[in-house]
């Protein structure tokens, strides 16, 4: 099995430093956050957007097609060069299919392959032997070492918070602690996290990585159906059941975690084997009333009806937005959540009387103004480094020739405008007054003749503000500044490989 890549040093990203784990290192990602392998959801948009911000991800493929299977590899092979996995659900899937899709994942080249539910040793041994790294989620200890005994270099444990099939009959916690006490492998999280809050917590209890399901699926990529995203961003993590209603297509008491709906509630009846009535249809194939399929784009029909799988983490999801950007957000937030005191930092104070209140609170408010000065010199380091480059982009798409190049290098000039009107709104919204200086950089950038050197220099210039954004992203707590920050750092990185792809090789 090929080294993944790694493209930064943690040094050059403190969340990175903050957060990366040893799994980190195994997958070939830079921060431990892991897209969950849903059937139907989890397709090559949603996969190469998850890893192209920095985690890991994983193609849902259930009893999917060989051909769709081949296609979907490619899909994000053409989007991303970084590593990924197929997650295959061997207890759901004919036994002939199930073997035909190893033996593509083989043939692929796959780096790693997800299992799920029962654990079948000739499974795993064949992927194994073939190089692949073996990642199983498992619900208890037990499964744990069965999955460990087959050959499965990471296991993942699963708490019943879970959205979708839930193997569990424990919280997240318990099960996290008892399987790692087994475990001879990393170990990885998955149940009802959503925010960086779930995701500190988890690798604070031991786990080298936080698994996202409801939290990507609730997101532009994600191939699951309008209707199902906005049932997650109006629900509550209470209103979440857990039932076995839900049953084609899968082994007898397989319970699942979904909102509740119609089917919840027992106005079809009970679920019977027996009985099969279409409530929808997917490019010909045939929907039924109590199945597990769960609504997709490629579908029409009862929705209402399907099961609309949800973590208890639902709660947190209240917007709709790029896969990136919620990654984004939730590394900014689990990194300052763990980010370690500074060793000159004086240890928190525990007040004996109301008597020493008044001196406290100002020393406090001393704080915060400081923190404050340093928040706006930062912003204005950002705002004279992006009026910088909004003139040199301009000034080089007027000298452009190629209209390709020409148009790539008009939106860069456009983002660096953007984000110049947006820091300065938020240094006036903080009382602080924006810098009206153009960075050096601007200078050194057009001192340089050659417009193809000038563009890699323009290049260096976003990699250096994206490396600064990182750093501020792990101190800002203001929400709307954050958002913001997120925004301009994901836009970016998008700016960067854009630009990369247009460079002559060096």
């Amino acid at each position: 099995m090929s080294t993944p890549r790694r493209d930064a040093q943690a040094g050059d990203d403190p969340a990175q430093a903050i957060l990366h784990t040893p799994l980190c290192e195994l997958l070939g990602c830079r921060y431990p956050l892991i897209l969950a392998g849903m059937g139907g959801v989890a397709r090559s948009a949603l996969v190469a957007a998850v890893t192209q911000a920095g985690g890991f991800g994983f193609l849902g493929m259930v009893r999917e097609p060989l051909a769709l299977i081949r296609d979907e590899v490619a899909r994000v092979r053409r989007r991303t060069g970084r590593p990924f996995g197929v997650n295959l659900i061997p207890a759901a899937t004919p036994p002939a299919l199930l073997a035909a899709q190893v033996e593509l994942c083989i043939e692929l080249g796959v780096p790693v392959v997800g299992l799920f539910w029962d654990v079948l040793p000739e499974v795993v041994g064949r992927l194994r032997d073939a190089g692949i790294l073996v990642v199983y989620q498992v619900g208890s200890a037990l499964e744990a070492r069965l999955a460990q005994r087959a050959g499965a270099g990471v296991l993942i444990a699963q708490g019943i918070e879970a959205g979708g099939h839930v193997r569990a009959r424990q919280p997240l916690a318990q099960v996290l602690a008892e399987v790692r006490v087994v475990a001879r492998v990393p170990v990885a999280a998955a149940g009802g996290i959503a925010d960086g809050a779930g995701v500190a917590r988890v690798l604070a209890q031991g786990a080298q990585a936080a698994v996202l399901g409801t939290a990507l699926l609730a997101t532009e990529e994600s191939c699951a159906h309008d209707y199902h995203k906005q049932r997650l961003l109006e629900a509550q993590g209470s209103d979440t059941v857990l039932t076995e209603a839900f049953r084609i297509n899968w082994p007898p008491h397989a319970p699942v975690r979904v909102l509740p709906n119609s089917v919840t509630r027992g106005e079809h009846g009970e679920p019977s084997a027996a009985r099969r009535t279409v409530i929808g249809e997917e490019q010909g194939r045939p929907i039924y009333l109590f199945s597990t399929d769960s609504p997709l784009q490629s579908m029409t029909g009862d929705f209402e009806a399907m099961a609309l799988y949800a973590g208890t983490g639902v709660g947190s999801i209240r917007t709709l937005e790029p896969a990136a950007h919620r990654i984004a957000r939730l590394v900014a937030e689990a990194a300052g959540r763990l980010r370690p005191r500074a060793p000159d930092a004086p240890e928190p104070i525990e007040f004996a009387s109301p008597v020493c209140y008044a001196a406290e609170f100002e020393r406090q408010q001393e704080a915060r103004d400081a923190h404050l000065r340093t928040l706006l010199a930062r912003l204005d380091e950002l705002l004279e480094a992006e009026r910088a480059g909004a003139r040199v982009a301009l000034r080089m798409a007027a000298q452009a020739q190629d209209a390709v190049l020409k148009r790539a290098i008009e939106l860069v000039h456009h983002d660096e405008a953007k984000w110049c009107a947006m820091l300065t709104r938020h240094i006036r919204r903080l009382q602080g007054t924006p810098s009206a200086r153009t960075g050096a950089f601007y200078d050194k950038a057009m001192a340089i003749g050659d417009l193809h050197e000038r563009l890699a220099f323009l290049n260096r210039g976003q990699g250096w503000v994206v490396r600064k954004l990182r750093e501020l992203l792990t101190v800002v707590e203001d929400a709307a500044l954050r958002d913001d920050l997120i925004g301009m750092l994901v836009a970016h990185e998008a700016n960067i490989d854009t630009v990369d792809a247009l460079l002559p090789p060096a």
